[in-house]
């Protein structure tokens, strides 16, 4: 590889952490359960149908309408929000609204995401999109970003005044980053540097956002809030990291998206940039395939077979791309952990903390 990628994966820790899985799974539902009531009764404010939309979208009803039971998503990120208020010495209630307001915004983000990849599939049936049609996915996108900054700025508080500044801040980095995202899929080169950096956007800025938001809504000062911030962002590129390598390949069994996922919508994802960077010859011959994938027309790629994009991943694989990636996850990983000593907080909140990014690191593997 490159001396940049070199650099980077001498510094990652050589351990996958164990996960406490059922301490993790208190701490996600706990998190679904006090923070669905709000997040429900948000999106029942909604006109019609914009209402039904988004409860078919969170997975509360199926297409028709008929109450569901359906695939809500992790909830890492108002687990988190939950947390932060316990660093700051508050209850977790307290973090509630924040934990609303980011889910609000994630998910206003998935909606218009899917779109704009074109992905059919999420949480293992049809995106909104695909049942309710461009327009309403849109909308709702649009709908349930503007009830985030209402339920914070609902409180009345100065510290909702500080939640809301710092959420509007990710909000505009997650846009800016899938907004590179975008561009990078017709561009031949990206670096790591740039993935990175787009990654951090988009994945990063939200979750640094969740870790901290409780902790402004209970009274805590900038500094607490930044280095949980930090927390969170590093966390967000593992996370990320991760998930780059699901969306190769990630069992479309557990992803509930299809086989080689991020090849079929020409991602500069981390695996892709680091395999480019490596050089020899496995590097070599898919830069120029790539380059050639680049030039052809939509229509013309959706036609590829499956053993094409096998061929692809094969050759990231050959090129260490994918090694690189799981490496890099394990190196934010500690990056994330090492911000947590910087705050003084309960030792039990601090396992939790460290539970979630083993959860986040080890997921799905």
């Amino acid at each position: 590889m490159s001396t940049t990628t070199e650099t980077r994966g001498e510094t990652v820790t050589p351990a996958t952490p164990a996960v406490d899985f059922a301490g993790v799974i208190a701490l996600l539902e706990r998190g679904r359960t006090l923070a669905t009531p709000v997040l429900r009764a948000a999106v029942d404010r909604l006109a019609p149908p914009m209402d039904t939309v988004a409860a078919y979208h969170f997975g509360w009803i199926d297409a028709d309408g008929r109450p569901a039971a359906g695939d809500g998503g992790k909830a890492v990120r108002p687990a988190l929000a939950l947390l932060s208020a316990q660093a700051a010495g508050a209850d977790p209630e307290v973090g509630v609204p924040g934990a609303v307001a980011v889910e609000l915004v994630h998910n206003f983000s998935l909606l218009h995401d899917d779109l704009m990849d074109g992905d059919e599939q999420r949480r293992h049936r049809d995106t909104v999109w695909k049942v309710h049609g461009p327009a309403q996915a849109i909308l709702v996108g649009d709908a349930l970003f503007a009830l985030a900054g209402e339920i914070l700025l609902e409180l009345g508080t100065v510290e909702a005044g500080r939640a809301t500044r710092r959420l509007t801040s990710a909000t505009r980095k997650l846009i800016d980053g899938q907004a590179q995202d975008i561009s990078y899929e017709h561009r031949e080169r990206v670096t790591v540097e740039e993935c990175l950096e787009m990654e951090g956007n988009k994945t990063g800025a939200l979750l640094a956002c969740a870790a901290s938001i409780g902790a402004v809504l209970g009274g805590a000062d900038d500094r607490t809030a930044d280095t949980l911030e930090r927390y969170g962002y590093h966390l967000g590129l593992a996370f990320q990291a991760v998930d780059d390598v699901l969306g190769i390949w990630g069992d479309p069994v557990s992803t509930g998206k299809q086989t080689w996922s991020d090849l079929r919508q020409r991602k500069k994802s981390l695996p892709v940039v680091a395999a480019l960077a490596a050089g020899g010859r496995a590097s070599e011959d898919l830069a120029q395939i790539l380059a050639a994938d680049a030039n052809k027309p939509e229509d013309e790629f959706a036609d590829f077979s499956e053993e094409e994009f096998a061929t692809r991943a094969a050759l990231i694989e050959e090129a260490g791309g994918r090694d690189w990636t799981s490496a890099e996850a394990r190196r934010q990983y500690a990056t994330a952990i090492e911000a947590l000593d910087e705050v003084d907080m309960p030792g039990e909140v601090r396992d939790q903390f460290v539970a979630l990014a083993d959860f986040v690191v080890v997921r799905e593997r």
